[in-house]
C-alpha cells in the first residue's frame, strides 16, 4: 500500500512540474478504427467431431483521439465469440487517456493496455491466427484498469512502472481489493536486438501472493527476425486464480522470414508444463502441458489486409490424449 500511494504520489507532483500547454496553431482530431480476425479451418485430428468450420474470432470497434500534443484518448470494443458458439459478446477492452508529460514521461491511465506482453506480441506478430505465449496461457491479461508510467531513461534503455486491478478487463475487481503491481525493464544494446524483463507481484487473501516473470530477447534484421521468451507464474492456476504452490512455467521461440514485400514464412514452437504438488503423482496442468506447434506462410496484399495459409499442432504431456492437428486460412483486415 505504501508504494502505490508514494507511486500515486509521484504521478500528481510529476503532472504539476510537466504539464505542458498545447500551441495555438494544434487541431484537436479523430479517427474511427476497427481490426477483425476471421478464418477457415479443418481438423485433421484423430477423433475429431467438428473437421472444419468458418469462424470469426474477434472484431476490435473504437474511436481514437487527440486533444493536444500531449494529450490523446481511445475507447475498443473487443467484440468475440462466447461459450454460445454463434453469438458474440461486447466487452469494453479499452478506455484509455495518454499523458505525455515531457519527452520522456508518459502515463496511461483507465482501462490500459499491459506491458507484460506487448514486445513479445508484437515480435511475434501473427497476433490474428495466434495469441503470444503468456496470452493463450493464461499467464496475464493484455488490458486491465489500472494506471501506468513509462519512463525513457537513456537512448537504449526505458522502464515502465504500473498498478492495476489484476483481474483482466473481462472482470471487475474483486472484493478484497488488492492491486497488482508490476514493472518492465526493456533494453537494446545494439540496433536490432530487443531484451526485456517484467514482473509482478498481487497479494491474495488467505494465501501466498500471485507472482510472474517474463524474460524476452528478439533480434531482427532486414530480411528475419526470431524472439525467445521464458515465463514463470508462481501460486496461480492463471494470472487471476490464486492457487498455493501451483506453477506454470514455458518457453516460447519464434522466427520469421520475408521473402518479399508482401510474402513471409514463419514458424514458432511453445512448452507449457506445470509442477507436482506435494502428495500427487502427476502435474496439476497435466490436460493442458504440452508442446504447441505453428507454421506458415502470409501474404499481404495491401496496407491493413492479410491473409496466412498455417499449420497449429499440438502435443499433450498426457500420452492418453490424442494429439490435435489443423490447417487454417486465416486473415486479419483493419483500419
Amino acid at each position: 500500500m505504501k508504494k502505490q500511494q508514494f507511486f500515486l504520489s509521484l504521478i500528481f507532483l510529476s503532472t504539476t512540474i510537466f504539464s505542458q500547454t498545447s500551441p495555438t496553431d494544434f487541431k484537436p482530431s479523430g479517427a474511427p478504427l476497427f481490426k477483425v480476425f476471421w478464418n477457415y479451418h479443418s481438423d485433421l485430428s484423430k477423433n475429431a467431431t467438428k473437421t472444419s468450420a468458418f469462424e470469426l474470432n474477434r472484431a476490435y470497434l473504437g474511436y481514437q483521439y487527440t486533444y493536444t500534443k500531449a494529450l490523446s484518448a481511445k475507447v475498443i470494443f473487443d467484440i468475440s465469440n462466447n461459450t454460445g458458439g454463434s453469438n458474440y459478446t461486447v466487452l469494453l477492452k479499452n478506455a484509455q487517456l495518454d499523458w505525455n508529460l515531457t519527452n520522456d514521461i508518459k502515463l496511461s491511465m483507465g482501462l490500459i493496455g499491459m506491458k507484460q506482453f506487448n514486445d513479445q506480441e508484437e515480435f511475434w506478430g501473427y497476433r490474428y491466427l495466434f495469441k503470444s505465449f503468456q496470452d493463450e496461457n493464461g499467464f496475464g491479461s493484455s488490458a486491465d484498469l489500472g494506471i501506468n508510467a513509462e519512463f525513457k531513461l537513456s537512448k537504449t534503455l526505458k522502464a515502465n512502472f504500473i498498478v492495476f486491478n489484476g483481474e483482466g478487463f473481462k472482470s471487475l475487481q474483486d472484493e478484497d481489493g488488492n492491486q497488482k503491481v508490476g514493472g518492465s525493464l526493456v533494453f537494446i544494446p545494439v540496433k536490432g536486438l530487443t531484451t526485456k524483463i517484467y514482473v509482478d507481484n498481487q497479494p491474495t487473501t488467505g494465501s501466498k501472493a500471485i507472482t510472474s516473470l517474463a524474460l524476452f530477447a528478439g533480434y531482427q534484421a532486414i530480411d528475419w527476425r526470431f524472439g525467445a521468451e521464458f515465463n514463470k507464474l508462481n501460486n496461480g492456476k492463471k494470472f487471476s486464480t490464486p492457487a498455493v504452490d501451483n506453477k506454470l512455467d514455458g518457453v516460447s521461440f519464434y522466427a520469421t522470414y520475408i521473402i518479399n514485400k508482401k510474402v513471409e514464412v514463419f514458424g514458432r514452437y511453445d512448452q507449457l508444463s506445470s509442477n507436482t504438488l506435494t502428495g500427487q503423482t502427476t502435474a496439476w496442468n497435466l490436460a493442458k502441458d504440452g508442446s504447441q506447434l505453428i507454421t506458415g506462410v502470409q501474404y499481404t496484399p495491401t496496407k491493413g489486409v492479410k491473409f496466412a495459409l498455417n499449420y497449429q499442432g499440438f502435443s499433450f504431456d498426457a500420452p492418453a490424449l490424442d494429439a490435435k492437428s489443423l490447417v487454417f486460412l486465416s486473415v486479419e483486415f483493419k483500419l
